[in-house]
């Protein structure tokens, strides 16, 4: 190639040189052409090695990540409460509440902390585990929240799932706690899951190749925990759910979601039970079907599409759950049992705005409703499924200073109306994050 470009060369000057041109000047010039091109044969040389030097850097690089594989993450998330009732009377009347649902311990206490390990398996796979920590009854309880793995580029849009995971239904049951908008839960999530659902089994998922975003699944669970409950030999619960959003412009974005869970084979459901005046609580069992349908909308603001100094979030959710079964007291003696037909909804929406670079404040609004009936109105009342002429509902109020993205200091307060007794709740928290953390989903 190099004679190529030196023939061409010698060629146009020899033909742009008048005839008088003496044979000494173009000896000169071939002289000049030839230092040119040693030249470029050294630059080349050059670009070469440090090809070569960088490509060793980028395998040391590499080697040298692999010995910090895997990334570990600790959220530290403590907090201070104070309740103008005793929280240990918590009841949603016409809910059945697992045993997480309540409001928690009063005065100082660790939270919810959360110690999480990741790492890309290999190019196929992706595995994260997720241990929680809290206190219970002044005792400090380790769990497993999470363990999973998920396909790495399993193509044509297609995702799959496996272990224990938060299910996809809704649109905040996926998210961890430390990424609330509020320190608490909305109260159609402890009516209706314990605060949350997860479960073990398997996700399959899809993406659809077009600019509106488009993604569909299902999922196969155990059926082992709550909402479910009782030992399941095969697929007890199931979740079906659909997606789609988008950006109306740089600034605005959306998304909006449907999504159905259903369990038919449900053995032993418990709840925690509730009592009054210092009696002994009741434990509810419920066994037969039950099913959850959800509509989620969310929609989001930051000027340019950059929510550093200044966003905005809309949040809603409504949640719909029949039942047909039976409930039991497990500790009545004899047993009591009563056929039950549950009908149970909820809804809450919530606005939260960064109005300054290091300043957040939000809004939220809850309200439940419940229709549930059965041959032993008196029984159903015992197991805290009559909703006593009530509609629980609460509003809530919060104000954070975000001094840097891994750091953030809350202060909430609650005017709950959840049963018949109002409820004026304040919380302090701080959240911190220490370690490697992946971005959080829309």
């Amino acid at each position: 190639m190099r004679t190529n470009i030196f023939a061409a060369i010698m060629t146009i000057a020899i033909l742009n040189t008048p005839s008088s041109f003496a044979a000494n000047d173009v000896k000169a010039l071939e002289k000049r052409i030839r230092a040119l091109e040693n030249q470029l044969q050294n630059v080349e040389q050059a670009n070469i090695e440090n090809y070569r030097l960088g490509l060793n850097a980028s395998r040391a690089v590499a080697d040298d990540k692999k010995s910090f594989n895997p990334a570990i993450s600790l959220i530290l998330n403590g907090r201070y409460a104070n309740f103008a009732n005793d929280p240990e009377t918590y009841e949603l009347p016409g809910f059945m509440l697992g045993n997480e649902a309540g409001l928690g311990e009063k005065g100082f206490s660790i939270g919810h902390t959360e110690l999480s390990i990741s790492a890309n398996i290999d190019d196929k796979f992706y595995g994260q585990a997720t241990m929680a920590i809290h206190e219970h009854d002044g005792d400090i309880e380790l769990e497993l929240e999470e363990a999973y793995v998920k396909t790495l580029g399993l193509g044509r849009g297609f995702n799959i799932k496996a272990g224990r995971f938060f299910s996809a239904i809704g649109y905040l049951n996926e998210q961890h706690e430390h990424v609330w908008d509020f320190i608490d839960p909305p109260l159609i999530y402890r009516g209706l899951f314990g605060n949350q659902l997860r479960d073990d089994g398997l996700q399959i998922s899809y993406i659809a190749p077009t600019d509106t975003f488009i993604k569909i699944g299902a999922e196969g669970f155990k059926g082992s925990r709550f909402p479910a409950g009782g030992d399941q030999d095969d697929v007890g619960a199931w979740t079906a759910f659909a997606k789609i959003g988008g950006d109306i412009d740089t600034s605005h974005s959306w998304l909006f979601g449907l999504s159905h869970w259903q369990a038919d084979a449900i053995a032993g459901r418990t709840s925690g039970g509730h009592s009054h005046d210092g009696e002994e609580a009741e434990i509810p069992s419920f066994s037969g079907k039950s099913r959850i349908n959800a509509v989620a909308f969310v929609y989001k603001w930051a000027p340019n599409g950059n929510p550093k100094n200044k966003n905005f979030k809309l949040q809603f959710e409504y949640f719909k759950r029949e039942e047909n079964g039976a409930v039991t007291l497990l500790n009545s003696d004899p047993l009591e049992v009563t056929s039950y037909n549950g009908k149970q909804k909820g809804w809450y929406a919530q606005m939260a705005y960064q109005f300054l670079p290091k300043w957040r404040a939000g809004i939220r609004y809850d309200q439940l409703d419940s229709d549930n009936t059965g041959a032993d109105a008196g029984l159903l009342a015992e197991a805290g499924l009559d909703n006593e002429g009530h509609t629980p509902k609460r509003y809530s109020a919060m104000l954070e200073w975000l001094p840097s993205e891994f750091s953030r200091v809350r202060i909430q307060y609650n005017r709950d109306k959840s049963y018949g007794m109002s409820d004026n709740q304040l919380f302090l928290q701080y959240t911190h994050s220490l370690g490697s953390h992946g971005a959080h989903q829309f």
